[in-house]
């Protein structure tokens, strides 16, 4: 690979020699000061890249009011990951080519290409629009056009206020190094471990994983499976015990009055995605095998995949229902309802069943 981003390239490297060159002298300074310090900086940091520069600016999947936009444009300056409108504009390329040539950080170049190397290898064709709705906003329009002197000012002022309360050493060192180089891995990580270990869980056709490991130190963004068949939705944990506190800082902020317009995926619509998407890709994998087998699993797949389209159709039509009445017939409908829940469990556990003996006759997942 040759090297075109020089800039980015030597900056990278002299802040990784920086951090092992002065383990030695940093290790001695260490404090909980130090620790609080790096723990909070990198929270502000990871969460804004998150929260803003992600689920809002890449995939519009909320709206916030300017307070709340200027608190992450503000925030992300702790993580050095380049102005919103640029990082934006390479995360929208990254979905809409995803694992192709086209992508800018695509795991089909390799694993460490998709962590860091691509950096120094990437060349943006900035391309208005793609991002025309943030060319139209003058707080990431003001962050872009200043973002070098904002992003030296900012961190500036953190290592000052850490130098207040201990050693210099470790508020430059754990306070802005160590915390960078966290920050700017786990962004990296996404890119990279969580297209390569980890379940397939919402769409078998992707490389993107999900990774409970990596939604621990990325704020909620390992579940990087669903997030790639579902980007618009708010949320990448959409389970109740999913770590995502991206998530609930959204939602938070949303009854605080400082966001709105959270866009989720409707369960029954997912689930409906998935069984399609499932359905296209068995008999895909049909197609190699023999006449006699093909014909069995296809007749086993169309009926499974009726069923649930039948089940789950009746029960968003009743769901629908329900919207519209009250009294005695509300209290019908809702044992109809009920009933039509227990079924379309049923069916989703069955298509789920057939497609886990599926994918080890046929390997699904490539």
């Amino acid at each position: 690979m040759k090297i075109k981003n020089w800039e980015i390239f030597i900056f990278v490297l002299l802040y990784h020699i920086g951090i092992l060159a002065l383990l030695p002298f940093a290790i001695p300074v260490f404090s909980w000061s130090a620790f609080i310090f790096f723990f909070v900086t990198y929270v502000i940091g990871g969460m804004s890249i998150t929260v803003g520069y992600h689920r809002l600016y890449s995939h519009k999947a909320y709206t916030a009011k300017p307070v709340f936009e200027w608190l992450v444009l503000i925030g992300s300056l702790m993580a050095f990951e380049m102005s919103a409108l640029k990082w934006s504009f390479d995360h929208r390329l990254h979905h809409n080519h995803v694992d192709t040539d086209e992508d800018p950080y695509s795991i089909n170049k390799g694993f460490w290409y998709a962590h860091i190397l691509w950096l120094f290898d990437y060349v943006r064709e900035f391309d208005a629009k793609l991002v025309p709705d943030l060319m139209k906003n003058p707080r990431v329009m003001f962050q872009d056009k200043y973002y070098i002197p904002l992003v030296i000012v900012a961190n500036a002022l953190v290592v000052w206020f850490g130098c207040l309360f201990m050693e210099p050493l470790a508020a430059f060192y754990y306070g802005f190094l160590l915390r960078m180089a966290m920050v700017q891995h786990c962004t990296w990580f996404i890119n990279s471990l969580c297209h390569t270990i980890g379940a397939k869980t919402y769409a078998r056709e992707l490389s993107a994983v999900d990774n409970a490991a990596m939604a621990l130190f990325t704020f909620g963004e390992g579940y990087h499976n669903y997030h790639h068949a579902f980007a618009a939705d708010y949320r990448n944990g959409i389970r109740w015990y999913h770590f995502d506190p991206t998530k609930w800082t959204i939602w938070i902020a949303s009854k605080l009055g400082m966001t709105d317009k959270l866009r989720t995926v409707n369960s029954i619509i997912l689930l409906k995605s998935l069984v399609q998407k499932d359905r296209l890709l068995i008999i895909d994998r049909l197609s190699h095998e023999v006449e006699e087998i093909a014909t069995e699993w296809t007749h086993k797949v169309e009926t499974l995949a009726t069923q649930f389209d039948e089940v789950s159709s009746n029960l968003s039509k009743k769901l629908r229902e329900l919207k519209g009445v009250s009294g005695a017939q509300k209290m019908n409908i809702k044992k109809e309802v009920k009933a039509l829940r227990i079924n379309f469990n049923k069916s989703w556990q069955d298509w789920i069943q057939m497609t886990r003996i599926a994918d080890k006759q046929f390997e699904l997942e490539h």
